[in-house]
């Protein structure tokens, strides 16, 4: 049974690091011990390793970055939990194919593994990072990502905001050329909100909801505790 914790971001305004989605997180991984932390989002692993590793360890897990051992895969195969962390995306999937992750995580989390994503961490479980925000600052091999769900996420939406005189696309305008592109269903998530997943159930969590994009459709919006667990088996031609 699937089981995952897909957030907007790691950090909300006003709030410590994962402390807006901390109950979620806590409740994803129950009955876990040792979980795997896979940093390559960012530049400074150690420190970023650091980092989550005092948040998760005052939830009463053992985190171990996946960095610190010549073969990553091995820190993935003994994990009972799995989190990705924000960053850049590109950063992110250039190492998790040079690092040949893609298939142990994708193996583990298919067999029930339960996995959370932060920001990037979220884009990943995507089928592709092509609704990532982020800059190109690396070039991955493939735009391939871990496929855990069938449709996009993009985090941290933004809303148009019709007062602005900025002349540059917004978020709705970048998306909507995605679906020029890809026929596949895209999630947008406002800061502070997440996906939690359970077997073939999907619900949206946070009050700032989130927004439903699909080709030839306007988009919709989605409130809290918004069921959306028929996007699990819905299947695109992108």
């Amino acid at each position: 049974m699937r089981r995952l914790l897909l957030v907007s971001t790691s950090t909300t305004h006003g709030t410590g690091y994962l402390e807006h989605c901390a109950a979620e997180a806590r409740r994803l991984f129950a009955g876990s011990r040792s979980l795997a932390f896979v940093p390559y989002a960012v530049h400074d692993l150690d420190a970023y390793a650091e980092a989550a590793r005092g948040v998760f360890e005052g939830w009463g897990f053992e985190l171990s970055s996946v960095h610190r051992e010549p073969t990553p895969a091995a820190v993935v195969e003994r994990a009972d939990g799995l989190f990705i962390g924000g960053g850049n995306t590109f950063r992110l999937v250039r190492e998790l194919h040079r690092q040949r992750l893609i298939d142990p995580i994708r193996r583990r989390v298919t067999d029930g593994m339960p996995y959370m994503g932060t920001s990037a961490g979220s884009n990943v479980a995507c089928p592709t990072l092509c609704t990532t925000n982020d800059m190109p600052v690396v070039e991955p091999p493939s735009f391939e990502a871990l496929g855990l769900v069938r449709f996009q996420i993009n985090p941290h939406y933004l809303d148009p905001d019709p007062t602005s005189t900025h002349m540059g696309e917004t978020r709705d305008q970048r998306l909507a050329e995605f679906l020029e592109e890809n026929d596949r269903t895209v999630v947008a998530l406002r800061e502070g909100a997440m996906l939690s997943v359970r077997g073939d159930t999907m619900t949206l969590l946070g009050r700032p909801g989130g927004k439903l994009f699909r080709r030839g459709q306007e988009p919709r919006d989605l409130a809290d505790g918004t069921d959306l667990s028929d996007l699990l088996a819905e299947r695109s031609s992108g």
